[in-house]
C-alpha cells in the first residue's frame, strides 16, 4: 500500500522521460544516445512535455538511460568506442498500460 504525505501518495510511477525511452527502446532496433535523444525529444515535444530546456532534458533522459541499464531492463554494447542501447523483454514492465507483443522485444 503506497503511503501518504501531504494529500498525495509516495508511490509514484515512471516519469514521462522514463515511459517515452521505454516506448522508443521496446522497438528491435538499437540506439547510440544522440539518434535516441532526438527521438525522445521530438516525442516529448510533440506531446508538450518537454520543460526546462533542452541540455537538461539530455542530462535526465541520459540519467533515465543508465537506470534502465543498471535495472537489467535495457542492454548496452559498446564496440569501437560507439555505445549502442537496446531495450530487453524486461522493460515492458516500465509500461504497464501498454502491452507489447513478445516479438518486438528481445
Amino acid at each position: 500500500m503506497a503511503n501518504t504525505f501531504g494529500g498525495f501518495s509516495s508511490r509514484r510511477g515512471p516519469d514521462k522521460v522514463t515511459e517515452e525511452l521505454a516506448v522508443v527502446l521496446s522497438g528491435k532496433a538499437s540506439f547510440e544516445f544522440k539518434p535516441l535523444f532526438d527521438v525522445v525529444h521530438a516525442n516529448l515535444l510533440a506531446k508538450k512535455s518537454a520543460s526546462g530546456g533542452e541540455e537538461m532534458l539530455r542530462l535526465r533522459t541520459y540519467e533515465k538511460l543508465q537506470s534502465l541499464v543498471s535495472r537489467g531492463m535495457v542492454k548496452k554494447t559498446i564496440t569501437n568506442a560507439v555505445k549502442q542501447y537496446r531495450g530487453l523483454a524486461s522493460l515492458a514492465s516500465v509500461l504497464p498500460g501498454i502491452q507489447l507483443a513478445p516479438s518486438e522485444l528481445t
